[in-house]
């Protein structure tokens, strides 16, 4: 994601459940379905050699992400408004050895509930010195490291007047673009936690719980913001849930 593009609303937010009579887990499950492709693939011309689609595909590197590219808060001219927080943590493996070198995007709404993108109707205001859009490389303990403004939660609309927590969508890239998991961090002790359909959808509640950050007052500066901590878990019994899993 380019940082100079509105930060995308993802598909399913942009559904307005209208069905108050199904269950909670049903609509959420509904809406997870809709982060499937709604095309089918695009062939390949044959003959092609394994890996041939990793091989000429976009692949990352240091030269691609900017010195502020991790700084959500210093991307504009002026302050934007919000609480400021650092998300910080470990890209591992099942076995807790680091993953270096790992593109990590971010993206998110601002402190209002809204994404600064055209398809977002939500009518919050929108930040003009917050695009919502960051990016960084793990370091070769596997590390990463955001500053940024809290989000807002924000409403699904419909009659059952459904919310979304306040989160954080995470993409996490190989050597490659077909390399790529998508994911949500959530925040401690946010009442709407219980109810948010996206969360909800996910079936195992030790899964669930892996996906809520923790407070770390030792990754935030002292008088201007606070840190959480959220670790990212690729492969493994253990691994973070992404988008796509079942």
């Amino acid at each position: 994601m380019a940082l100079s593009e509105p930060a995308p609303r993802p598909a399913q937010e942009q559904i307005r459940p209208t069905d108050s009579a199904g269950s909670a887990f049903a609509a959420a499950a509904r809406a997870v379905a809709l982060r499937a492709p709604l095309r089918p693939a695009v062939p390949v011309p044959m003959p092609v050699a394994p890996g041939t689609v990793e091989l000429t595909g976009p692949v990352f590197g240091t030269a691609d992400v900017g010195p502020l590219d991790h700084d959500l808060t210093r991307q504009h001219r002026g302050e934007p408004v919000g609480e400021r927080i650092i998300v910080a943590g470990r890209v591992t493996d099942r076995r807790g050895r680091p993953v270096r070198g790992q593109l990590v995007e971010l993206w998110q709404a601002n402190a209002a509930g809204r994404y600064a993108h055209p398809l977002d109707r939500h009518p919050a205001p929108l930040d003009p010195h917050f695009t919502g859009a960051g990016r960084c490389l793990t370091d070769d303990d596997g590390r990463y490291r955001f500053v940024t403004i809290r989000p807002g939660a924000y409403p699904l609309g419909g009659s059952n007047d459904a919310w979304r927590a306040a989160h954080l969508h995470f993409s996490l890239f190989g050597t490659a673009f077909t390399q790529r998991l998508v994911t949500q961090m959530y925040f401690p002790g946010d009442p709407l936690l219980p109810d948010d359909l996206i969360r909800n959808a996910v079936g195992d509640a030790a899964a669930r719980e892996r996906l809520v950050s923790a407070l770390d007052r030792t990754l935030g500066e002292p008088g201007r913001s606070l840190g959480y901590r959220w670790d990212i878990v690729l492969d493994g019994p253990s691994a973070t849930w992404t988008e796509g899993d079942r």
